[in-house]
């Protein structure tokens, strides 16, 4: 039985490789197209110094991808020029295999399927992303600051990425942890708590999803961090 499974990029363009950067929300659906397996995508932009903030980084970078199985996966991040293309630009350069056992919502339409089992006393990822609705939006991002802080510095955080396809009102947010119930810990309490009801209460989100997944091979670094 197949399995759905994604491909996360994380990239850092070299100086010499922002305009190669920044090409890639113009024409990177073109290299996109034909990949065997490849149901759906975002190249994904970030917050300054990759974090969750309404000013855009420059030289940071997103790239998510959604297979119908592993192997296709697979092929896509070992074996294609694309990936190839990212690393030859980057100065940091992070990957990881995603497969969901958690999702509710939808991205632009999209869910993604359940395929995988919690892990236990191992390694979770998760996507949190959202729609914000332009008359909610300053509302929401009053609430983000404080979020970001606690998350910088919440225990067992292994990595967190500020993702988005727009500025200001189509974000995402991308984390790693140590355990589910590290995570649950900074999700049930102080400024993310309080977030998440406001943003709830004051309908801020016309689409949003929530995923966790078990990770698969994260390689790479990420703002300094080495993961192998």
């Amino acid at each position: 039985m197949a399995q759905q499974t994604a491909v996360l990029c994380l990239i850092d363009y070299k100086p010499q490789s922002l305009t190669w950067g920044l090409l890639r929300f113009v024409i990177g659906r073109f290299y996109l197209r034909h990949i065997p397996g490849l149901q759906f995508y975002k190249i994904l932009g970030s917050g300054f110094q990759g974090g969750f903030d309404v000013r855009p980084s420059f030289h940071k970078q997103g790239l998510f991808c959604l297979f119908d199985s592993l192997p296709n996966a697979q092929e896509f991040l070992h074996h294609s020029t694309l990936i190839k293309d990212y690393q030859k630009h980057a100065r940091e350069f992070f990957t990881v295999t995603l497969q969901a056992y958690s999702s509710k919502g939808s991205w632009a339409g999209n869910s993604i399927s359940v395929c995988s089992t919690e892990p236990v006393n191992s390694p979770i990822a998760a996507i949190t992303r959202a729609s914000i609705r332009p008359l909610r939006a300053k509302a929401f991002w009053s609430k983000a600051p404080p979020a970001e802080l606690e998350l910088q510095n919440s225990p067992g955080c292994i990595l967190a990425a500020g993702l988005g396809e727009a500025p200001y009102f189509r974000q995402a947010t991308f984390t790693m942890w140590e355990s589910a119930q590290h995570m649950d810990q900074y999700a049930r309490q102080g400024a993310h708590l309080e977030a998440i009801r406001s943003a709830l209460q004051g309908q801020y989100f016309s689409e949003s999803m929530f995923t966790r997944f078990k990770p698969i091979n994260p390689q790479g670094t990420w703002r300094g961090q080495c993961f192998e």
